[in-house]
C-alpha cells in the first residue's frame, strides 16, 4: 500500500507540475493521498491517466532531450542516415535491466487505473470510457513490450507486493499477448469517447480517434512481424484485417483531411487548427519547450543517406533510375530538380560541410523538415526554448498504414490506392501523379515500370509501398521498426549496402578546407561520412531482431524457482 500511495503522488506531481497555480491549490494535500481518498471522482481519474501521456505522447520531448522517437534516438539504427560512427547492432545481453525495456511500471499503472475505476462514483459510460483508456494505454505497453522481447509476461491485474507467483511468472507467448492487445484495444475503440469536450481539447487528449489510428500502427507492425519473422499466414492476416478496419474507421469517420503544407506539419508553433492531426504535444514557452528546432538550424547533424535521396521518385511518378527527368546528383540543383517535392520539404537547398559552416552534416544533406524559418533568430527559435508543435499521429501515417495492409493482405485495388497513397500524392504543395495497380504491379499513367534497384525479394508493388512510407515518415521514428518487423536488417549493412554510408558528390576543389573524405580518397565523388573499417555496421546475426533479455533479471526470476528464458542466441 505504501508503494502505491508513492506511485499515486509521483504521478499527481508530474500532472500537476503542467497545470495553472490555481487548479493546483483545489486539489487534497498530496500527504492526505491514499488509494482510499484519490479515487473519488471523475476529475481524478483524468489526473491519473494524464501521467501515461508523457511516454507514450513524447512528441519532440522536452530541454535538450532529443530522444523523442525521431532519428536521433534508438531509432537511429537505419538506413536514411549516414553518421560518421553508425549505430552498432545490439551485440551483448546487458547485465542489468536499469536503462531497458524490461519494466513494468506501466503496466501497473494501466491495471491500477482499470481496476480503481470500478470505485469511482460516476456513470456507466464514464466508467466505460476511462477504462477504455486504460485498456489502450495497457495495450499501447504492452505492444512496446513484444516489439522488444517477443515472448513477455501477460498481466492484466493489481498485484500484492508480496504475490511471487505473480509477480515472477514466466513469459507468455508473443500471441497469447498480442492478442490480449487486440481485445484491450478492441475495448478501447467500442468505449471511449469519441469527442469529450470536458476532459480537455480535441487533438491533445486520447479519444476514439486516437486508438483507431494507434491499433492501425500497432497491428501492422504485429502482422508484418507474423508474416516475416513467425511465418504464421492465420496470425498475420487476423492482425492485418485489425490494422486495415482500424485506419479505414479513421479513413470515413474521422473527418480529417490531409493538410495542404506538408512541412507546416512538423514546424508550426500551432497545430489545433490543422486538419490532418490526429493528436499532437503541445510545447508553450515557460511551461514546456524542446530544442529541436534549434538543433536542425545551429548545430552539427548526422545527415541523410544517399540511399535515403535516392528513394524519393521523380516528378513523373517514377524511380530515378528510369525517369527521363532525373538530372543526376552532381550538384544539389541537380538532386532537387524533377523530384518529388517532399524532397524539398526535407533536406535543405545547398551543401553542408565540416570546416565551411558550424551548422555542418555529416553527409552534406542537411535536414530542413522540423525547421520554422520565421523563429531561427529569435529566443523561442534557439537553444531549449523552442515551442514548435509535435504531431503525435496524423492521417497521413494512418493512409500509409491502410495502403500497406492491404497490398500485404494481397487485396489491394485501386480503389484503395485511391483512398490512401493518392491522397498523399495529390496533397496542395505535392501533386505527384497517381500510383497505379495493373495486373498486381505498380505503373504510373497506364504503364506498369519495375525499380530496378528493387529488393528482388519484395513483390514490385509492396515495395512502391514501402517507398511512399519511407517518403512520407522521412525522420520521423518509423524506419528502423519498419526494417525489423519486415525482417530487412540486412539492409543496416554498411559494406553489403554502401549508399548507407554515402552522401552528396561534390568536388571538394569547390569547398577549400573541408575536412569530409571522399569515396575512394578521390578529389571529387561521394562523401563517405564514416570511412573507417573499424566504424562499419555488419549485418550477420538475425539474433537482433528481439532484445536480449537482462542477465540480472534471469538471476531473480531463477532465485523464485522461475526459468525465465533467453532470447534464442544471447
Amino acid at each position: 500500500m505504501k508503494n502505491l500511495k508513492y506511485l499515486l503522488v509521483g504521478i499527481i506531481l508530474i500532472v500537476f507540475g503542467c497545470k495553472k497555480t490555481d487548479d493546483f491549490l483545489t486539489q487534497y494535500p498530496l500527504d492526505e493521498l491514499t488509494d482510499d481518498t484519490y479515487w473519488t471522482s471523475e476529475g481524478n481519474v483524468k489526473t491519473f491517466a494524464y501521467a501515461f501521456y508523457p511516454t507514450f505522447f513524447p512528441g519532440y520531448a522536452s530541454g535538450f532531450d532529443l530522444t523523442w522517437g525521431g532519428y536521433f534516438s534508438g531509432e537511429s539504427l537505419n538506413d536514411d542516415f549516414a553518421p560518421t560512427t553508425p549505430t552498432v547492432l545490439t551485440r551483448n545481453a546487458p547485465t542489468s535491466a536499469t536503462g531497458t525495456a524490461w519494466t513494468f511500471t506501466n503496466i501497473r499503472r494501466a491495471n491500477i487505473l482499470i481496476d480503481r475505476i470500478k470505485r469511482v462514483p460516476m456513470s456507466a459510460e464514464a466508467k466505460a470510457n476511462w477504462t477504455g483508456v486504460g485498456r489502450f494505454f495497457r495495450g499501447l505497453e504492452y505492444a512496446n513490450k513484444v516489439k522488444a522481447y517477443g515472448d513477455f509476461p501477460w498481466i492484466n491485474t493489481v498485484l500484492a507486493e508480496d504475490d511471487n507467483a505473480g509477480l515472477y511468472k514466466p513469459r507468455d507467448s508473443r500471441t497469447l499477448v498480442m492478442d490480449s492487445v487486440l481485445a484491450d484495444f478492441k475495448y478501447a475503440a467500442a468505449n471511449v469517447r469519441v469527442v469529450d469536450a470536458a476532459v480537455g481539447p480535441q487533438k491533445l487528449i486520447v479519444n476514439r480517434d486516437v486508438v483507431l489510428a494507434f491499433m492501425s500502427r500497432v497491428f501492422l507492425f504485429e502482422g508484418t512481424w507474423q508474416k516475416y519473422q513467425n511465418n504464421n499466414a492465420a496470425k498475420a492476416n487476423e492482425y492485418l484485417e485489425a490494422a486495415k478496419f482500424a485506419a479505414n474507421e479513421v479513413m470515413t469517420k474521422g473527418g480529417y483531411t490531409l493538410a495542404a503544407d506538408y512541412r507546416k506539419l512538423f514546424n508550426s508553433l500551432e497545430l489545433s487548427n490543422n486538419t490532418e492531426i490526429i493528436l499532437y504535444r503541445r510545447y508553450q514557452t515557460g511551461l514546456l519547450t524542446h530544442s529541436l528546432n534549434s538543433y536542425v538550424n545551429k548545430e552539427p547533424q548526422t545527415g541523410v543517406s544517399k540511399n535515403a535521396v535516392e528513394a524519393y521518385l521523380a516528378s513523373d511518378g517514377l524511380p530515378i533510375s528510369i525517369s527521363p527527368l532525373y538530372q543526376g546528383d552532381k550538384t544539389i540543383n541537380n538532386v532537387m530538380a524533377n523530384r518529388d517535392p517532399r524532397l524539398r520539404a526535407t533536406i535543405t537547398n545547398d551543401i553542408r560541410l565540416p570546416g565551411k559552416v558550424g551548422n555542418y552534416s555529416t553527409s552534406g544533406y542537411s535536414t530542413l523538415k522540423f525547421l520554422n524559418e520565421d523563429i531561427k533568430d529569435l529566443t523561442n527559435g534557439n537553444s531549449s526554448l523552442n515551442d514548435t508543435q509535435a504531431p503525435v499521429i496524423r492521417l497521413g501515417e494512418v493512409l500509409i498504414n491502410y495502403a500497406e495492409a492491404c497490398a500485404e493482405l494481397g487485396t489491394l485495388t485501386q480503389t484503395d490506392l485511391d483512398n490512401s497513397v493518392n491522397k498523399l500524392r495529390k496533397r496542395a504543395n505535392i501533386n505527384m501523379p497517381n500510383l497505379q495497380v495493373v495486373g498486381g504491379l505498380p505503373a504510373v499513367n497506364n504503364v506498369v515500370y519495375n525499380d530496378p534497384k528493387r529488393d528482388p525479394s519484395v513483390p514490385a508493388m509492396i515495395w512502391e509501398i514501402r517507398r511512399e512510407r519511407r517518403v512520407e515518415l522521412m525522420m520521423e521514428g518509423f524506419r528502423n521498426s519498419d526494417l525489423r518487423r519486415w525482417k530487412k536488417y540486412e539492409y543496416l549493412d554498411t559494406q553489403a549496402n554502401p549508399d548507407i554510408n554515402l552522401g552528396a558528390w561534390i568536388n571538394k576543389a569547390d569547398y577549400p578546407g573541408t575536412t569530409v573524405t571522399i569515396q575512394n580518397n578521390a578529389t571529387q565523388g561521394y562523401i563517405i561520412p564514416a570511412p573507417r573499417a573499424e566504424t562499419q555496421r555488419i549485418f550477420n546475426d538475425p539474433r537482433v531482431y528481439l532484445s536480449p533479455l537482462p542477465i540480472d533479471q534471469i538471476k531473480l526470476y531463477k532465485d523464485q524457482g522461475v526459468d525465465l528464458k533467453q532470447n534464442p542466441g544471447w
